[in-house]
């Protein structure tokens, strides 16, 4: 079964704008064509439009939709993964939220005196969970093509569909007279389109209650402010060692981009591990994006998620297999909620990325563990 390749999501809270957040690698800026549409507002056409799809049913928005925080709103704990444009057809990863992605910066190497007592991983940045897309742009590319998305059979068919859109016009209008002229360039511009919408305003509001707590417009909880403390503390919940946090908005994305291997176990209702029960996800590991050479090294490792609208993201980890935010803490403290995640299952996933037993537990109390939800409650946006 073929990788899932849509990126995956955060609440639509704000007024579609025309300016553009932060990015890594090429992702584009906000040109505007002589009928005044600007690059932004063509790339929302694009990202919401069905008829892309190989069936007419599918667009980008499909598998990150706004109401969800930009994740799938199909998933369920039972169906943990996306259905593609044909029916009956799976990827075997949970879609991520899209929104945020705009601020990873391009896929590569991390200088060794840079890499995190946490991992041994070389790697950062990039697009999709194994960061097999260097940047923003070569990830828009992927869902069109890939059999178990929108399920085109090659650029020129998506070309084509653009071209017979109702907005081909103002594809001309940002892209100029000859826009559809090669195929090639005209696919890029598709991609550099909704890697600009993706940039916006729109998919990066940062409009939450934790943002207004940074602004001094929102007083925390109890609960929510000693949930915080837990959080950046780095010996006790160490949540913030790889979720990072900063001074300000824009610097608080809650991942650091990159790589880990935690344990997360396999999940019996992914298709992937249904069609084989022995199926283990490499990550990393597997992503073509790496040196061969390191392959081993990276087996099973996943890029760190932003957890801005986690509160709407549900199910949880690459495979979509802990239903809440009370079972990710509990994953964490090695206290597995689920009855088919015990320590004692001889779980493939398991015995490779708990590396033999190193990785231990928190020891949190259920108040600890309570606030530490309640608190990355407050990362929804959309708070007035």
């Amino acid at each position: 079964m073929m990788r899932l390749s849509s990126l995956g999501a955060v609440v639509l809270a704000t007024v579609m704008t025309a300016s553009c957040g932060g990015g890594g690698g090429d992702t584009p800026g906000t040109t505007t064509g002589g009928g005044g549409v600007t690059m932004v507002e063509l790339g929302r056409k694009l990202f919401f439009d069905t008829d892309l799809s190989n069936q007419g049913n599918q667009s980008c928005a499909s598998c990150h939709d706004p109401a969800t925080g930009f994740a799938d709103p199909r998933v369920t704990a039972s169906a943990p993964v996306s259905e593609g444009s044909v029916t009956g057809d799976f990827g075997d990863r949970n879609a991520p939220t899209a929104a945020y992605a705009s601020f990873s910066p391009q896929f590569g190497v991390v200088a060794a005196a840079d890499q995190t007592p946490e991992t041994n991983s070389k790697y950062q940045g990039g697009q999709f969970l194994d960061g097999r897309a260097a940047t923003l742009i070569e990830q828009a590319k992927g869902p069109f093509l890939n059999p178990v998305e929108m399920n085109n059979a090659n650029e020129a068919e998506v070309v084509a569909k653009v071209q017979n859109a109702a907005y081909s016009a103002d594809f001309i209008t940002v892209f100029g007279a000859n826009a559809f002229s090669d195929v090639t360039t005209a696919y890029n511009n598709i991609a550099t389109a909704i890697a600009a919408f993706e940039e916006s305003d729109e998919m990066n509001p940062f409009t939450s209650k934790f943002d207004a707590h940074l602004k001094g417009t929102y007083t925390l909880t109890a609960s929510e402010r000693r949930g915080k403390e837990l959080f950046e503390d780095a010996s006790v919940a160490k949540c913030a060692n790889c979720h990072t946090i900063g001074t300000t908005p824009r610097e608080s994305l809650f991942t650091n981009f990159r790589y880990y291997n935690i344990g997360t176990p396999s999940n019996p209702d992914n298709p992937a591990n249904i069609a084989n029960p022995g199926f283990v996800d490499q990550g990393l590991g597997a992503s073509a994006a790496i040196d061969p050479a390191d392959q081993a090294a990276e087996r099973g490792k996943f890029k760190t998620p932003t957890l801005r609208n986690v509160e709407l993201t549900a199910p949880y980890m690459h495979n979509g297999v802990y239903t809440t935010l009370e079972e990710v803490v509990l994953h964490y403290d090695i206290q597995v909620a689920n009855e088919f995640i015990t320590p004692e299952v001889n779980d493939p996933n398991i015995a490779a990325e708990m590396n033999a037993g190193t990785f231990v537990g928190l020891n949190l109390s259920d108040q600890d563990r309570t606030d530490l939800v309640n608190f990355m409650l407050t990362l929804t946006d959309g708070y007035l």
